[in-house]
C-alpha cells in the first residue's frame, strides 16, 4: 500500500516520464488510500460500473461485484455518461511561479505543473467512470477548448494537451470565464485549477455566470506554499511575472502584513464560495493529489 500511496506526493510524480503514467499512479493511489467510502474493498473495478438504480435491469447486476461489497453495481456501458465536466485551467504568467524546497537544492513543480497533474487524475477518473470530460486553457482570453468526451482516445488527447501545456500572457480571468460560460451549452461540473490572482468582485461574478447557467462549480485555488507564508531570508528583488516590474525589499519588513493580506484574499473566496453555492478548496504544491480528488469525488456523489 505505501508504494502506491507514495504516487499522490507531488514531488514523485513530477519524476515520472509521462502524463499518463502520472494519472495512473495517482488514481490508482488515490482509490488504495480509500477508507470509508462506498467503494471500499472494490478497487479500481468500481471505474466499469454504477451504483444499481431503481428501474435498472437485474440481468445487468454484477454479482461477483456485489459479492466484494455487499452493494449492487451495475455494468456501464461505453455510450451511458452520467455527466459532463469541464475543467478549466489558467493559465497565465503567474501560474509558472515555483518556490525552492526549504533546505534543498531544488526547486517546487510550478502552479501549472501541478495544475496539470490534478487536470489529468481527474480526467482518468473520470473517463474510467464513463464520465464525458473537456478542457479549456485561458489566460485573457480562451486558449483551447476540447469538447467533453467519456473514451479512452479522448483521454489521451487530453493527457497530450496538458503535458505541452505552458504558461502565457497576463491573465484576465473574469472576462475568459465569462466568455467560457457563454461556451457551455449542456449543464454540467465545472472544475477550476487557479491561483486567483485577479480583481475577486469580478472573478466572483464570472464564477456566478456558471451558476446563473445552472451549472455545478468546484474552485481549486493553488499555490505555492511560499506565496502563503512570505518565508524569504534577507533581501529579496522581487519581479513581477506578469509585467516584468521589480522591486527590492526585506521580506520581513512587509511579512506580517502580507500574510494578513494573503489571508483576507483567500477568506474572500472561501466566503463568497460558500455564499452562493460554489465549491472551494485549497491547495498548494505541496498538497497531496489525493485532497483535489476527494473533493471531486465528494462532489460528483453530491451531484448523483
Amino acid at each position: 500500500m505505501q508504494t502506491q500511496l507514495k504516487y499522490l506526493q507531488p514531488d514523485v510524480i513530477s519524476k515520472l516520464s509521462s502524463m499518463e503514467l502520472r494519472a495512473r499512479l495517482v488514481v490508482e493511489g488515490f482509490i488504495t488510500g480509500l477508507h470509508k467510502s462506498p467503494y471500499h474493498g472494490f478497487s479500481v473495478e468500481f471505474a466499469e460500473h454504477r451504483q444499481y438504480m431503481p428501474g435498472d435491469e437485474i440481468r445487468r447486476i454484477d454479482w461477483r461485484v456485489y459479492g466484494k461489497t455487499d452493494r449492487f453495481y451495475v455494468k456501464q456501458f461505453e455510450e451511458e455518461t452520467n455527466l459532463k465536466s469541464y475543467i478549466v485551467i489558467d493559465t497565465s504568467a503567474s501560474m509558472r511561479f515555483a518556490s525552492d524546497v526549504e533546505k534543498k537544492k531544488e526547486k517546487r513543480i510550478s502552479k501549472i505543473e501541478y495544475a496539470s497533474f490534478v487536470a489529468a487524475s481527474l480526467s482518468y477518473l473520470m473517463v474510467q467512470q464513463r464520465d464525458a470530460v473537456g478542457l479549456m486553457l485561458y489566460d485573457s482570453q480562451i486558449r483551447n477548448v476540447i469538447p467533453p468526451h467519456a473514451t479512452k482516445h479522448h483521454l489521451r488527447r487530453l493527457l497530450i494537451e496538458l503535458e505541452k501545456m505552458e504558461p502565457t500572457n497576463a491573465t484576465n480571468s473574469a472576462a475568459a470565464l465569462h466568455n467560457l460560460a457563454e461556451r457551455i451549452s449542456r449543464r454540467g461540473l465545472v472544475i477550476i485549477l487557479s491561483d486567483l490572482f485577479d480583481d475577486p468582485t469580478k472573478v466572483m461574478a464570472a464564477l456566478k455566470h456558471f451558476r446563473h447557467d445552472n451549472h455545478e462549480v468546484l474552485v481549486m485555488q493553488i499555490l505555492d506554499p511560499l506565496e502563503r507564508t512570505f518565508a524569504f531570508g534577507g533581501d529579496a528583488i522581487f519581479k513581477d511575472i506578469e509585467s516584468g516590474e521589480m522591486i527590492t525589499t526585506q521580506p520581513y519588513h512587509i511579512q506580517k502584513a502580507y500574510k494578513e493580506a494573503m489571508h483576507e484574499f483567500i477568506e474572500r473566496y472561501k466566503r463568497e464560495c460558500r455564499e452562493n453555492m460554489i465549491d472551494y478548496v485549497l491547495l498548494d504544491t505541496a498538497t497531496s493529489f489525493d485532497v483535489a480528488l476527494l473533493n471531486y469525488l465528494n462532489k460528483r456523489q453530491r451531484i448523483g
